[in-house]
């Protein structure tokens, strides 16, 4: 991944259109962000446009207007940058619109994203391109990605980040991450729920290796429950009350699930 920042902030300090592909999830919009915000038009706007799944006449006046009220993408983006997502779903009207603004001159620089191997005319207009790889293809990423992402989410909800248990380790690496970075993101965003202000285990990743034995629906779920408690509990400094307002469950309530899973509140007591 270095090597994508290296070169996109090279092509940041140009002013062509950028074109960047890879697998869905794989980071292609962050990186349009981020040539955006190293570029000299950082102090303009970035409008972001997505087009898949519509129509020829919805992506001519998203992109263009409508000439009653309606201001288009290029408008809104003047000065700035605008970032066109799905690009390869561009129907040939608005193709042909788009190369005819881009060879009449403005002032809004074009980042357009695609999907891996996909064929668009986009592609023959010269301009950069960016291809980025599946997480799967580039291992060497995923542990520095994991471990930011938990800074990340341990920031936003005031935990100590303690990092990631060896199990989680080797898993995380051998995982096949088919969503690529933003699967990621989000198991991490769901584990740091459960494990609090501990290790990120495996479990609470749901991580598992080929040919683990999976467990019952039954023991998931006590699992998942004592995972959630004791993240609660560790949250509140062991006070029931405060947890259960967190849980939105009634105090009564919440004391028969921690009864069920078998935490005791007193160790997470001051």
């Amino acid at each position: 991944m270095q090597e994508i920042v290296d070169q996109a902030s090279g092509i940041a300090r140009s002013d062509g259109p950028v074109l960047l592909s890879g697998p869905s999830g794989c980071g292609r919009k962050h990186i349009a962000r981020a040539i955006h915000q190293w570029s000299a038009r950082a102090g303009g706007p970035l409008v972001e446009l997505q087009i898949a799944g519509t129509s020829e006449p919805v992506q001519l006046r998203e992109l263009f207007g409508d000439g009653a009220g309606h201001s288009g993408a290029f408008t809104r983006a003047d000065g700035g940058s605008l970032l066109i997502e799905s690009a390869d779903q561009l129907s040939q009207a608005a193709f042909s619109q788009l190369r005819e603004t881009l060879d009449g001159g403005t002032r809004v620089r074009l980042l357009a994203t695609m999907a891996d191997g996909a064929d668009s005319e986009l592609a023959r207009t010269g301009g950069h391109s960016i291809q980025i790889a599946a997480l799967s293809a580039r291992v060497e990423d995923i542990l520095p990605l994991a471990a930011h992402f938990l800074a990340e989410f341990a920031a936003e909800h005031s935990f100590d980040a303690v990092g990631f248990s060896p199990d989680a380790r080797r898993w995380l690496v051998e995982e096949p991450w088919t969503g690529n970075v933003r699967e990621l993101r989000e198991r991490i965003r769901q584990a740091i729920r459960l494990a609090g202000n501990g290790a990120i285990s495996a479990e609470a990743l749901m991580l598992s290796s080929e040919g683990e034995e999976v467990p019952s629906f039954k023991e998931a779920k006590r699992a998942f429950e004592t995972r959630y408690v004791e993240g609660l509990l560790r949250r509140c400094s062991g006070n029931i009350s405060r947890a259960a307002r967190m849980a939105k469950k009634d105090r009564k309530d919440f004391y028969d699930v921690i009864r069920r899973t078998g935490v005791d509140p007193a160790q997470f007591r001051g």
